[in-house]
């Protein structure tokens, strides 16, 4: 139990929904056979790597951070108190190495290093980050930002890979809210939005946890934004990351004219709760307040990484 807790679970779950609900909807969209769809041990084995290196991600940030963690979350240390350090290490190379091993044959399988090479990087950059660059300054935010912007792209390139049929124009019943355009520009138009719109929240989402965790990064001398240029302009960053995403979206519903109120609700989710965390954010000191906004932040990226699964849904029925 102890060691599912440190793999972070809930974090895991969020990365398969969003693979599977992503990959739905492209199915639909390419009306892909079961050789190769969501159904396919292939895309079963791709889901399956991506959340095992999430999870040793997760044991092996822990292990660093042991000390900090004794003073920002002492009820939750797990290394340490419930599984020792020789166990932890072994559990993330073990883990680690089963995923790479499952990207081999993914980059066989589908005739593409692509999986090879961005595996291995995942791996050797989770590692550097908890060794060393998540007390920098700024560059740590950035680097789990971009790798957690990496997950929808593993989904849009599968599926860019994988079609079986012409780059012909989507049928005109298809709920498709981009109008009409080629299927291939649509899996990237569709799969960098969606990661852009990941990279800019979770970007957020981690300078407000630097600013939740300061007292523990203070001991390990680390040099996080709140600490080095304090909690004002460090909240007036998060502010405009947080602005800009909302105007991103805005732009977007005015660019495509058939976006309608039923197509974007679950951005139109994202957007009140990102208003909400501006709201919080101005009078914002405590730990307790920055927890809460760390939270939203989450339910704001959850809501708009499930935009593709709603969408589908509306595929099927209307």
């Amino acid at each position: 139990m102890h060691f599912i807790k440190l793999t972070r679970p809930l974090n895991l779950l969020i990365i398969v929904v969003t693979m599977y609900g992503i990959g739905w909807y492209f199915e639909g969209v390419y009306q892909i056979n079961s050789a190769l769809g969501i159904h396919s041990f292939t895309f079963f084995l791709l889901v399956l790597s991506t959340v095992m290196i999430a999870a040793a991600g997760n044991i092996i940030n822990d292990y660093f951070d042991i000390k900090a963690d004794r003073i920002n979350k002492p009820n939750r240390v797990v290394i340490g108190t419930y599984i020792n350090r020789r166990t932890a290490i072994f559990s993330h190379w073990i883990i680690n190495l089963i995923a790479f091993i499952i990207a081999l044959y993914l980059s066989w399988r589908l005739h593409t290093y692509w999986y090879l090479f961005i595996h291995l990087l995942t791996i050797n950059l989770l590692w550097y980050y908890s060794l060393k660059l998540k007390r920098q300054f700024f560059i740590g935010n950035f680097l789990i930002a971009g790798l957690t912007a990496i997950v929808p792209l593993l989904v849009g390139y599968y599926f860019y890979h994988i079609q079986w049929i012409d780059a012909s124009e989507i049928k005109a019943n298809t709920f498709y809210p981009f109008g009409k355009t080629r299927i291939h520009d649509f899996t990237l138009l569709l799969t960098f939005a969606i990661s852009g719109f990941a990279f800019v929240l979770n970007l957020a989402r981690e300078i407000v946890k630097d600013m939740e965790d300061v007292d523990g990064d203070k001991k390990l001398h680390a040099k996080t934004l709140p600490i080095v240029l304090g909690y004002k302009k460090t909240k007036r960053i998060v502010g405009v990351i947080l602005f800009a995403t909302v105007v991103f979206s805005l732009i977007i519903w005015s660019v495509y004219e058939n976006l309608t109120f039923k197509s974007v609700l679950p951005i139109l989710i994202s957007a009140a709760l990102i208003v909400q965390c501006f709201i919080l954010l101005i009078p914002a000191k405590e730990k307790s307040h920055f927890r809460t906004i760390n939270h939203l932040i989450k339910l704001a990226m959850i809501s708009g990484l499930l935009m593709p699964f709603y969408w589908r849904i509306i595929m099927i029925y209307g």
